[in-house]
This record gives C-alpha cells, structure tokens and sequence, in this order.
C-alpha cells in the first residue's frame, strides 16, 4: 500500500487531493502519513479522521487545543507549529503533495526530497524563490519532483519521452482573472472583493487576486524555466477565457502538441498521483462541442506588468527570483490591507528588484535554505519600506 502526505491540506489543491484520496478508496487504498494545514482546524481533523492519518498538524500553535480537541479518540496524533511540520515531512513517505500556499511550503518541500520519494508539487514559490537549490536536493536524496500547476501538467504529459532540446518553445495560457475584460484606467480603484472572484476557478483569496494581477502567471514563467530549463524568449503566454486549453509544446519541425481538459485541478493531481500509469479519474471528459469555440489573445503587458517582470528574473537569475516573491507576497499583503492599490502592486515589485540587486551576491543562486530565507526577509523589508 502506498503512503501519501499532503501539505496544506485544507486549501483548495489540498482540497481536491483529498478528493481524489477518499473516491480511490482513502484508508483502504493509501496509507495517509501526515495532513497538515492553517487554522481550519476542524476542517484537518475532519480529513485526518476520514483518512485514518498518524498525524494532522496545524501551522499556528495557538491552533493547537483545538486541534488536540478534534483529533480526541480518532488515534491521530495532533502537532502544530513550524518544527513540527519539518517533522511531519521527514516522515517517510511514497508520495507527498505540496500545496502550502507562499514561501512557507519551502522548507517542508526540501524536507521531503531529503528522505526521497515523490514530491508533487502545487507550490510555485519553491521554484521560483530556490529552483536550483530544490533540484540539488532532490537529486541527492534520489527523490523525483512531478509537477501539479495545471500548466506545468499539461507541459509534462505534452512533452512525453520527446527531448527538449527539440523544444522550439511552450505556451502556456492564462485566464486572465477577474480584470481581464476592464478598462485599463479603472484598475486602480479595484477592490479586494472584486480581485478575489475568479471566473473560472474556485481558488483561495490570495491566488485569485494574484491571477487578477497576472502574477500568478508571471510566476508560472519562472517556474516553466526551473522545471524544463528553458530560457525567457521560449516561454510564451496567452491569454485564454475559457481555461480549457493548459498548455502547448511547439517543436523544431513547426509541430504543436496541445493539452486540453475542464478546469479541475484534480486532473493534474491525479496524474501526478498515479504516475508513470494512468488511472480513470472522476472526472468529466471535455466536450469540445459543448464548450463551443476557445478563444485566444496576446496578453497585455500595459495591464499585466508582472509577465515583464518574470522574464527580467528569469534573466538576472541568482537571488532574483526570492526577492520577486517576496516582494510579490509584501505587495499582495499591503494590497490585501488596503494600504496601497491594486496598480501600485507591481511598481512596488519592481522597486524592490531593483534596491535589492545592488545588495552582494545578488546573481549567487542561494545554495541552501538559510540563504534563501535571509534574502526573503530582507526583500520584505525593503517592499514595505
């Protein structure tokens, strides 16, 4: 029987493994390890209880008691804090989804790829912030990472067995969030409630907002890179409404393979999960009838600074990709708070690059995890200044 874990367990990603967990068979199909989430404690120790786990853990330690309150008489052990989810993720196990939302699923993330096995992962800030870095890790402790991001999904089936170096460049396609139909001009005075509704996807608040803005993409450029070793001019976007369409690989001879399917992030999961085999997921089957026609658009870069932003990380490389993050969460936080608006998030990004790459080492790839975290502080810092 297979072992899993799942971090982040009570977001959406972690959401729809579950799902997919509990319609396999849960406890009688996998052996859970360790579910670990925020403050939704009733919600991890609902999970934990459906899927028979040794151990549930809450990032907040005043979460705690009542973890321990709704675990009592399951058998589930109850931890929380941020010692005890490294515990968590040095527990061995088969396969590991990695859905912790921002740059606090690092540090789990390179745990995990420490013992091996397999790390599917939804956490687009470890690429970005230490791409270099996960992959050394993962290399050492002979441990796979398989991607989960619909788009890098949709790039890895597409791709097969074919050689990149065959690559003539990739697509991948952005719905556009919340703003994509609105007059440039009205952006600034968007508020937190409109960025954080999705047309398509049911999301947490802080992704939502982040497609809005197209920095979620921007993300996913620089991720494209760290995943396939692909340079900024063979990583295209467009902008596609209808989310049917994920991704495109466009070969050498002219050939395009496309991966398309409904919006549910449970097939790429699924996939994921059961690799190098496919398995029948409870999924519906696309209908191309049915969705009528898709429709596809060059984003705007006026709208969508952040794509801009992607490629100079991409070619500063070094620390440039922690500071973008950072950066980015700082922005979306101050957002969030309303203390500066929806336009003035990439600016802000932007400034902080550029303070920060006068700092030493900037073009060093950080070689280790301290490393990473310092220079992830030290960009907060200076985006809120």
């Amino acid at each position: 029987m297979r072992s899993i874990s799942i971090f982040g367990a009570t977001g959406s990603v972690g959401e729809s493994g579950f799902d997919l967990l509990m319609r396999a068979g849960g406890p009688q199909a996998y052996r859970t390890v360790a579910l670990t989430g925020g403050r939704n404690v009733a919600r991890l120790a609902q999970m934990a209880r459906a899927l028979q786990a040794e151990i549930a853990v809450t990032a907040h330690e005043e979460e705690l008691p009542a973890l321990r309150d709704a675990l009592a008489g399951s058998g589930v052990q109850a931890a929380a804090g941020t010692a005890a989810l490294i515990e968590a993720a040095a527990r061995p196990a088969d396969w590991t989804l990695s859905a912790i939302v921002g740059s606090a699923g690092l540090a789990p993330g390179l745990t995990a790829l420490r013992r091996g096995g397999t790390l599917a992962l939804a956490n687009k800030e470890s690429l970005v912030c230490a791409g270099a870095l996960l992959h050394g890790v993962a290399q050492i402790g002979g441990a796979r990472i398989l991607p989960v991001d619909s788009e890098h999904s949709a790039i890895f089936q597409s791709l097969g067995a074919e050689n990149i170096e065959n690559v003539e460049h990739v697509t991948i396609t952005a719905s556009g969030g919340a703003f994509r139909d609105w007059p440039v001009e009205r952006l600034a005075a968007a508020t937190v409630a409109e960025a954080s509704t999705h047309p398509n996807w049911q999301m947490g608040q802080r992704i939502t907002i982040d497609s809005a803005s197209m920095f979620n993409k921007a993300m996913e450029v620089i991720e494209t890179h760290e995943f396939f070793g692909l340079s900024a001019d063979k990583i295209k976007v467009l902008v596609h409404p209808e989310s049917i369409l994920h991704a495109m690989v466009t070969h050498k001879d002219g050939g395009t393979i496309a991966h398309l399917g409904p919006p549910d992030m449970r097939h790429a999961i699924g996939y994921a999960l059961n690799w190098p085999h496919r398995q029948p997921l409870p999924l519906p089957v696309l209908d191309l009838a049915a969705a009528g026609s898709l429709n596809f658009r060059q984003p705007d870069e006026n709208r969508w600074p952040a794509l801009r932003l992607a490629r100079e990380v991409i070619a500063a490389g070094g620390a440039a990709g922690t500071v973008f993050n950072a950066a980015k969460e700082q922005a979306l936080d101050d957002f969030i708070a309303g203390r500066i608006a929806f336009t003035e998030m990439a600016p802000r990004v932007e400034a902080t690059l550029d303070r920060m790459a006068g700092e030493p080492h900037f073009g060093d790839e950080p070689g280790d995890l301290p490393t990473v975290l310092d220079w992830d502080r030290a960009s907060r810092k200076a985006s809120a200044a």
